[in-house]
Formats: structure tokens, sequence, C-alpha cells
């Protein structure tokens, strides 16, 4: 992402019309702010699903002490992040921050990299959702539902939800998550009371356990699970003091995530013992947790985390779901998307066009899966399957990708202005975890290929990444044709909302 001076004088800015151009402040508290990010980390389904999943492929005990070391790249990442947002306020969140550090076209690059990473983290997880939602009909009312009617069902909401007041999503959102944590919660506690005969083992946070070639790939597969906690500049206009809740919520969010993922990943290496976690892991995948709590909380219990499995992940689609309806809204609010996008809701304050977006773009790749699952495959579940694993990593890789270029926005953006020598300190833990991020971001590239479950040598492992390196490629691009051909809509790049207020400041003045 090129690099621009920030000294050039910006052009008159004339786009903003009225206050359908900015989203409603005021609305969210830190408790809703908090929940509406924390939704997307969906921890039922890391618990149940991740978790598993990465004790099977990459045969490492050490994942607890996985989650503790990337909680403390990411508090690292934060320091400088969350600076930031006392200084930028702005729904456009990553993309905002590079170009006001690294230029206007570097953030449109990131602009386009963020829509159609959050956009495949959304909609990869109608996959397993569907096919969740399919065996709990089979299983419970003994009927027969291809996933992808749920799937679609469930999109449609998921864009009903996203045109109402982020209030009311923040109560939905708030309600699923906290009966979904306190199911995990009751689940560590069940196999700390009841552990397996190693004991109450601490061998999963031993060093020596993360020995071995797998462990590069296994930080791609856990830092997945931290998706969330920074999107809470993107509702940065909608709460009453942005400058100090922002930051407040991005650490609570991922110190609890660390924390909260670290215990829950070694209460299953407690309850199935070390020795065994990984061949229990490999022979049960995702019905590992299912199969714990049936043993030590009975029938019952395990039926309710079933159906929670599926409302997380319905809390986890809606949160990813408001994000991109934001992030499409600063986008078309700053002239890089048509102007539609940027404008909200007269009713609601929400970015509704955005929303539909977001929601066309669901329902068309759900039904390019459904047609794809009708095909003789072999193995009905591949395409759900490949849904969820290949945008999953998709969104994931752009996701590290932005952390780490916003990690150098924050190190340009206090050095332009003459700040290096006060915030020294954020400097250089924005440049730790910008190089930590760049590693993981090797790692995921290289390892592409056992992230998505492909063989060696197959074209997924360089064709999947390379839709992020498309994206990067045609934002630099757009940026590039925007500073030539409309140096004011350029100049608005990463301004947001601070726009329109500079041109009502001009008009009042006049």
């Amino acid at each position: 992402m090129a690099t621009e001076s920030s000294s050039k004088s910006r052009p008159e800015i004339s786009t903003f019309k009225g206050q359908d151009r900015a989203l409603r402040a005021g609305r969210l508290g830190t408790g809703g702010l908090l929940l509406s990010v924390l939704a997307a980390t969906a921890p039922l389904m890391v618990v149940a699903g991740v978790m598993p999943t990465t004790f099977a492929v990459m045969g490492i005990v050490g994942q607890p002490l996985l989650f503790v070391v990337l909680g403390l790249v990411l508090v690292l990442f934060s320091v400088g992040y969350a600076e930031m947002s006392r200084h930028v306020h702005n729904a456009g969140a990553f993309y905002a921050y590079i170009s006001r550090g690294l230029g206007g076209t570097a953030g449109a690059s990131a602009a386009l990299v963020a829509l159609v990473a959050y956009n495949a983290l959304q909609v990869g997880i109608y996959g397993i959702f569907g096919f969740e939602v399919s065996g709990l009909f089979a299983t419970y009312a003994d009927l027969s539902v291809a996933w992808w009617i749920p799937a679609l069902v469930a999109a449609l909401v998921v864009g009903a939800l996203g045109w109402l007041k982020i209030d009311v999503n923040a109560r939905v959102l708030g309600v699923l998550l906290v009966v979904e944590v306190a199911l995990v919660v009751i689940f560590d506690i069940a196999a700390v009371a009841d552990p397996a005969a190693q004991g109450l083992s601490l061998h999963a946070f031993n060093p020596d356990t993360l020995s071995g070639a797998g462990v590069g790939t296994a930080l791609c597969f856990c830092i997945a699970a931290f998706l969330g906690f920074e999107q809470a500049p993107v509702y940065a206009e909608e709460t009453s003091r942005p400058h100090i809740l922002v930051p407040r919520v991005m650490f609570l969010a991922v110190g609890g995530v660390a924390v909260f993922f670290a215990l829950s990943s070694w209460a299953l290496t407690v309850a199935t013992g070390p020795s065994a976690v990984v061949a229990e892991s490999q022979k049960q995948s995702a019905g590992l947790l299912f199969g714990l709590t049936e043993s030590r909380l009975g029938g019952t219990f395990t039926d309710v985390l079933h159906v929670l499995f599926v409302t997380g992940m319905f809390a986890a689609m809606l949160s990813f779901h408001n994000v991109v309806a934001r992030y499409a809204f600063a986008m078309g609010r700053e002239g890089l998307l048509p102007a539609a996008f940027g404008r909200t809701n007269s009713a609601s304050g929400a970015p509704g066009t955005g929303s539909l977006l977001q929601t066309a773009v669901s329902v068309v790749v759900v039904v390019v899966f459904a047609i794809a699952d009708d095909k003789p495959t072999g193995d009905p579940t591949v395409p759900v399957l490949h849904l969820f694993t290949w945008f999953g990593n998709i969104g994931s890789l752009g996701v590290i990708l932005l952390m780490a270029a916003a990690s150098a926005s924050v190190i340009a953006f206090f050095v332009r202005r003459g700040a290096a020598g006060p915030q020294a300190w954020r400097l250089v833990t924005s440049a730790l975890a910008g190089i930590a991020l760049l590693v993981i971001a090797v790692y995921t590239v290289k390892d592409f290929d056992v992230l998505v479950g492909a063989g060696p040598g197959s074209s997924l492992s360089w064709v999947l990444p390379g839709i992020i390196g498309l994206a990067v490629v045609v934002g630099l691009a757009q940026g590039l044709l925007l500073r030539a051909r409309r140096p004011e809509a350029h100049a608005r790049i990463g301004l947001g909302n601070e726009a329109f207020q500079l041109e009502k400041a001009a008009g009042e003045a006049s």
C-alpha cells in the first residue's frame, strides 16, 4: 500500500449534503458496543469447532498457550490502534486509519480489502450454519431439510435486522452471547471438577508443547478466534464518547477473549487428558465438546448446547453483517462506492444500502454453493464445508493484513504529526505487533492448503489467498485513478463525517 505525504492540502469538499451522510450518535454505550464486537467471536463455534480442529490437524497440545501468546500480540496491536481511535472517528475504521497514516491511495486499497474480508467471514458462516440447522431438524423433528434453506432464511433475517437501529441489534447479540458464554463456562467448570485420568494437568501451558513445524499454522487457526475485537472503531460514530468507549471496549474484548479461550481450550485438555486430546479431536472433530458435555452434564444440557451452537453462529453473522454495512456506508460517503451506499435509513439511522449489498452477496454465494451441492460430488457436505473453510480463511488473511498495515499507519500518523516522542512507547508496541502479524500472514499464505483442507500442490493454495491480493491491487488502482481524475474525492478518503462537518463550518462562515 503506497505511502503519501499528509502535508498536501486537501481540496474543498462539497459532497456531503445532509444528516443522512452521518450515522446516528449516542446509540451505543460500553455494554452495547462490547456485546456487538464480542458476538463476532462466536465463542461456542470456536470452542466446539476451531479448537478441536486445531488439535486434530496440527497435533499441538499447547493450544491454550497459543491463545495467551496471541492475546499479548493483539494487546500490543491494540495500544496504537486504540490511540488512533481517539483521533479518528470513522465507520471505515481500518481504511480510515490507514489513509490517515499511509495516504489516501493506501486507504482505498485497505477499504476494498476490508469489504472483501468481512464479507467473506460473514458469508462463510452460512455454510456451517445451514449444515447444523439441517442436522437439528433431522435429529429432533425427523425432517430432511437441505442446508441451503435455513442458510437463505438466515440471510434474509440478518438483512432485516441490519435495517434496524444498532441498539436493537446490540440487544439481540447481547442475549445470544451471554447465554452462549454461560454454557461454555458451565462446561469449563464441569471439566475441572471431573478431569480425565491425568487430573488438572497444566501441561498444555508448557512451552515445550509448541515445538514442531505446525506452530505457525496453528497460530493462523487460533487468530481467527479473536476476529471481532478490532471492529469497535467501526461503531465510533454511533457512540457518545468514542475517544473513551472505543479504546476501553477493545482492551476489554481482546483481554476477555484471550483469557476465555485459553481457559476453555485448557478445559478440553483436562476433560480428555493432555495425552489424549489430539487423538480424541481427530476421532470426534466438532463432536468432541458435545461428547464431553453428554458424559458430564447430561443429554438435556447437550441438546441446549446444540441449539446455542446455532444461535451463536447467527449472532456472529449479524455482527459481521453490521460491520460490512458500515464499511460500505463509509466507502459510499467518501466516493469509493456509489453515493447511494453513503446514505442511512431515515427511520433507523442504519446504513440500509450497505445492508442490502451484504445481504445480496450472501444470497448469491449461498445459491451458488447450493447449486454445487446438487451435483454428484460423492460427499454432499463438501460444498458446505468449502463455503465455511474457504471463505473463513480468506477473510482471516485479509484482516491480519489490515491489522499489520494499521500498525504501520499508527507509526506514520504520529511521526508526521511530530508526536513521535510523546507516543514513542505506542510506536514501539505497534512495530512489534506489526512484525508479529506479518509473520502470521506469511504462515497463513504458506500453509493455506492446510488451512482449507486442500491437497499439496492444489491450485486453491494460491487462488484463494489471491483474492485478497487482487483486492489490494484493485484498491490501489482505484486510489491512483481517483487521485488523478477526482482529487477532491481522493482527499476525502479517511475523513468520514469530518468532511461533512468541515463543509458545514465553511458554509456557515461564508
